[in-house]
């Protein structure tokens, strides 16, 4: 098993396009790359732990690549919003692919440059590609709420979905 970590705005929003897909164990939304242990929802909202939501996603690279994740990672993000994604803004809410391993850099940075090469944004593609740092879950309620509260979590997506459809369909 291998681990990929995105941050892609709301990590409510980033855990259902993941979870359903074949040979990825777990998605567990939670805070990285921040300077306070372990920290709470309420202290990452506060902006003063440097964290920013994030997925962690647990894989079988037998059966789905890192390169497959990286691509369904760009199809649920405006990659050309560095300042959060959609309703949700602020450093806790910027898009950014974690790497663990040298391999992961090289796949996310070439996905990146055909990104941008590609012309289907005309603004820069401006989602960072950053090393791993530890990953602190957040709290069981934030846990697969797509599930635990389909009423909210379609409300809090509705200019994300949006911008997915016209973007990327």
């Amino acid at each position: 098993m291998e681990r990929a970590i995105f941050a892609g705005g709301c990590f409510w929003c980033m855990v259902h396009p993941f979870e359903e897909m074949d040979g990825v164990a777990s998605v567990l939304s939670g805070y990285t790359a921040g300077h306070v242990p372990n920290p709470t929802y309420e202290q990452v909202c506060s902006k003063t732990t440097g964290h920013t939501e994030a997925v962690e996603i647990i894989f079988d690279p037998e059966k789905i690549s890192y390169q497959q994740l990286v691509e369904i990672y760009w199809a649920q993000t405006d990659p050309t919003d560095a300042f959060g994604q959609f309703e949700d803004r602020g450093d806790n809410y910027r898009p950014v692919i974690f790497y663990t391993t040298d391999a992961q850099r090289a796949i996310a940075e070439q996905s990146k440059a055909d990104l941008q090469a590609s012309g289907r944004f005309d603004r820069p593609i401006v989602t960072t590609i950053e090393p791993a740092q530890p990953f602190y879950p957040a709290e069981d309620y934030h846990q697969a709420f797509y599930r635990k509260s389909p009423q909210r979590y379609a409300l809090s997506s509705q200019r994300r979905k949006a911008f997915l459809e016209e973007n990327w369909t």
